[in-house]
């Protein structure tokens, strides 16, 4: 076995190819889609005459599908290539650890939407007592968030995928 590798077993020759990279960019488009989908349907539903209570989607339940956005922006503009410092065309301007630091700051995005849409899922609808099919507001909200956070998790595996007509020139 190669000293470099991680895993015992080798990678899926079909995993490195174009059509693998553009399954995963189009199914993320669709978990990204479908987690807004879902937001705008609790805010449809909240605002409609079927919702017989006071609690309705307001901005404070949509904050955390805005932060968990901004964090996949922020993470899916960062290169792999950016975070490792080996390579000799990134270094001497400290490329690597400022790459690192705004993917930090991506995740941080990221897990603070999740844990926000948790927060108000909790304080909003379970404290307060809510009945069940006012309820789902809250579940929805953070179903969403972990379809952005999910999708994030597709993109950045797939944009990072080396299909067979990417190359690596180094001296």
């Amino acid at each position: 076995m190669d000293e470099g590798r991680l895993w015992k077993f080798p990678r899926p020759a079909w995993l490195n190819s174009a059509w693998a990279r553009s399954a995963g960019v189009y199914s993320a488009g669709a978990l990204f889609s479908l987690a807004f989908y879902i937001m705008i349907d609790a805010a449809a539903w909240s605002k409609s005459l079927l919702n017989g209570s006071d609690v309705h989607v307001t901005f404070i339940d949509w904050l955390p599908l805005i932060f968990s956005s901004l964090g996949m922006l922020i993470i899916n503009s960062v290169e792999k290539a950016r975070l490792s410092a080996d390579s000799f065309s990134y270094s001497g301007s400290g490329v690597a650890w400022k790459a690192r630091v705004v993917l930090f700051l991506g995740f941080a995005a990221l897990a603070g939407g999740m844990a926000g849409g948790v927060t108000v899922f909790v304080l909003k609808f379970v404290v307060r007592d809510v009945d069940w099919p006012m309820k789902t507001m809250g579940i929805e909200n953070v179903v969403a968030n972990a379809l952005v956070m999910l999708s994030s998790v597709v993109l950045w595996i797939s944009q990072n995928i080396e299909d067979e007509y990417s190359y690596n020139l180094s001296l």
